[in-house]
């Protein structure tokens, strides 16, 4: 008797869950430090949520621009029997998952899990010298830079320090986000909320929370100049 459609779906989405639990066992498993290593690496170390095999065997197929015949004389496995995987028809053997992985060129967890970094958008910007846009306070004088760029998700610009004194600003400066400071030319005082303050010379760097108090100003002959980097809420 031919068994519903529905029944083999169901069979082949228990082995992904299956085949997922099996991985986040064996995750469990390893070294906090590799944990931590394997997250640096990767930009994330959560776990992803598996996804339905069929689809993510088809993805991985379409991204190496192959047809059917070709990713099934890939992975050594018939044509008819690539096309009921991914058409949710049949639940694979672990042999099977084995040879898919090697033809696709992933490992067996991989395909439960979605890509870790979404398609490359190439976007691109250069902001000659002198050709930032200027924005001038009584106590900085901003060059915004990468302004080429919309919907950015950090905020660079380089600044001339004109204070000279805690006391030429109005109360502490706060923004969301966090904050990258390095030191082009000259020497700073870095005034923060919660911190003592940090004399800093060229070369010198600094990352801090945004939302605390902060303030900078030149302790050198000349104003200093140093670049910041601000992320965007």
């Amino acid at each position: 008797m031919k068994r519903p459609f529905g029944h083999f779906l169901k069979r082949s989405r228990r082995l992904a869950w299956f085949w997922f639990a099996s991985y986040r066992h064996f995750m469990s498993d390893l070294d906090p430090k590799s944990i931590i290593k394997i997250g640096r690496e990767n930009g994330d170390a959560d776990t992803a949520v598996p996804l339905d095999l069929g689809e993510r065997v088809r993805d991985l197929r379409k991204a190496h621009g192959w047809t059917l015949e070709q990713a099934a004389k890939q992975a050594g496995l018939a044509r008819s029997t690539l096309s009921k995987i991914e058409n949710g028809q049949m639940s694979p053997t672990y042999d099977a998952l084995k040879k898919l992985a090697v033809g696709l060129e992933i490992s067996v967890p991989q395909l439960f899990t979605p890509p870790i970094k979404g398609q490359v958008n190439g976007r691109m910007t250069v902001t000659k010298l002198g050709e930032g846009q200027e924005h001038a306070t009584t106590t900085y004088e901003h060059e915004l830079l990468a302004g080429g760029l919309t919907q950015k998700s950090m905020l660079p610009y380089r600044a001339r320090i004109r204070a000279r004194s805690f006391d030429e600003f109005d109360g502490w400066v706060r923004h969301d986000g966090e904050e990258f400071l390095l030191v082009l030319t000259g020497a700073i005082t870095l005034y923060t909320e919660f911190y003592e303050p940090v004399h800093m010379k060229r070369g010198d760097t600094a990352y801090y929370d945004a939302s605390m108090g902060h303030n900078v100003i030149s302790t050198s002959q000349e104003d200093a100049t140093i670049l910041w980097v601000t992320s965007i809420a």
